[in-house]
C-alpha cells in the first residue's frame, strides 16, 4: 500500500491529511540522475510534515483520522486535478510531472506513461480518500479536512503566485469549503497566520467538491525555516531547546480539538 490510513476517534469529523512527505520513488520513467532527484526532493518534498501530523495526532483530546500519502509526489502528486483544468499544468506539474521545482524537465511527454501511473497511484489514493470522507460523514454528519503542507522560505521558480507575502503559516481557503469559524480557530491555533499566500485553496476529493457543504477543509503551509533546515535538512531546536516542529504540532493539536 501506497498509503497509510490511520484510524482516529469514532466519533472525530477531523481528517488530517499529508500528501507531500514521502520522499519514496517507485519506477517513474524519470530522466534525471541520482543527485538531481535528490535536489528535487529537497525543494519539493514537505519534509517532516508526517511528524507533525502523528504528534498533533498523539496528543489531540481527540484523534483525528489521518490519511499519508508514502510516495513522492514525483510519481504522482494527489492533489492536482485531472485534466486541462489544473493550474499547475501551465508549471509542468499536473497529476504527473514533467518539469520540476526550477523548470527542470523530469521525464519526457508520455499520455501512456501518464495514464499507468494514474491508474496505479492516483486514482486509488483519491478512491481512499473518497472513502474516508464518506465515512467521516456517515459516522458523523460532516467531515474537516485538515490538509498539511510546507513551503520554501525563498520562492522556487514553479509557483505561479511567488510575489505575494510568505507568512510563518499560510492559510489556504476555499469559498464553499473553509467556514468562517474553521479559519478563525486555525489564526488563534497558529502564531504569524497570513491568507492564501503564497499558495490558496484546499483539497477536496471530488465527489465532494463544491458539492456538498458538509465537508470543510482548510489548507495549512507552514514556512520550513519554522522547524527544519532547509532545503532538506534536519529538524531545528527553538531557542528554548524545544523543537519548532513540536510546537507547530501542538498548534495543529490545538486546532484538531477546536472543532466542535
Amino acid at each position: 500500500m501506497t498509503f497509510d490510513l490511520v484510524p482516529g476517534d469514532p466519533d472525530s469529523p477531523v481528517i488530517l491529511h499529508v500528501p507531500h512527505a514521502s520522499r519514496e520513488i517507485v519506477s517513474s520513467d524519470l530522466v534525471i540522475g541520482p543527485g538531481e532527484i535528490a535536489e528535487e526532493l529537497d525543494h519539493l518534498t514537505d519534509a517532516w510534515t508526517d511528524v507533525i501530523a502523528a504528534r498533533a495526532f498523539s496528543v489531540a483530546a481527540r484523534r483525528p483520522w489521518m490519511l499519508i500519502n508514502r510516495l513522492s509526489r514525483l510519481v504522482v502528486d494527489p492533489e492536482r486535478f485531472p485534466g486541462d483544468t489544473e493550474e499547475m499544468l501551465a508549471s509542468g506539474m499536473g497529476p504527473v510531472y514533467t518539469h520540476g521545482h526550477s523548470g527542470r524537465r523530469l521525464r519526457t511527454d508520455d499520455p501512456s506513461r501518464d495514464a499507468t501511473l494514474l491508474h496505479d497511484h492516483f486514482i486509488p489514493y483519491a478512491s481512499a480518500m473518497t472513502t474516508l470522507v464518506a465515512g467521516r460523514l456517515s459516522s458523523t454528519g460532516r467531515a474537516v479536512i485538515l490538509d498539511v503542507h510546507s513551503y520554501s522560505t525563498v520562492a522556487l521558480a514553479y509557483e505561479l503566485h511567488r510575489d505575494g507575502p510568505r507568512p510563518p503559516v499560510c492559510l489556504g481557503t476555499d469559498e464553499f469549503h473553509t467556514p468562517g469559524w474553521l479559519l478563525d480557530a486555525a489564526r488563534s491555533a497558529f502564531d504569524g497566520t497570513g491568507l492564501n499566500s503564497p499558495f490558496a485553496g484546499c483539497y477536496v476529493p471530488l465527489d465532494h467538491w463544491r458539492r456538498d457543504p458538509a465537508v470543510s477543509a482548510l489548507m495549512i503551509e507552514i514556512r520550513r525555516d519554522q522547524y527544519m533546515r532547509e532545503p532538506g535538512g534536519a529538524i531545528l531546536a527553538g531557542p528554548d531547546g524545544t523543537a519548532g516542529l513540536d510546537t507547530l504540532a501542538r498548534a495543529l493539536a490545538t486546532l484538531v480539538d477546536a472543532v466542535p
